[in-house]
């Protein structure tokens, strides 16, 4: 028996679990790095996570101006928020009032 019939031999018991392994060190690599794998996972929750804070934010300004509007209903109008939105439209002052001006950043 000469050495490359040995390795031919010997080949041919293993060329099965070489190839599993390559498709097992496939799949993992991909199962991580690919474009659903574990690392695109955890960005796509850090990306849900902002987005979740960006909508808690914006549903509290909804509250506070559904707030505001409604105090500005004819039906229940408040005498208190139709004053002071008559002040800021009309730049209405009292008298014994102090106006500090301050420039506009643009």
């Amino acid at each position: 028996m000469t050495v490359f019939e040995d390795i031919r031999l010997r080949a041919r018991h293993i060329w099965l679990t070489v190839f599993g392994a390559l498709v097992l060190a496939y799949f993992s690599y991909h199962m991580i790095q690919g474009n659903h794998g574990v690392i695109a996972l955890l960005e796509l929750q850090s990306k849900v996570a902002a987005a979740e804070i960006i909508q808690s934010q914006t549903n509290a300004d909804h509250q506070r101006l559904a707030q505001q509007v409604a105090l500005l209903r004819p039906d229940n109008l408040d005498p208190d928020m139709l004053e002071e939105r008559s002040r800021v439209m009309l730049n209405y002052v009292h008298p014994d009032e102090v106006v500090i001006m301050t420039p506009t950043l643009r």
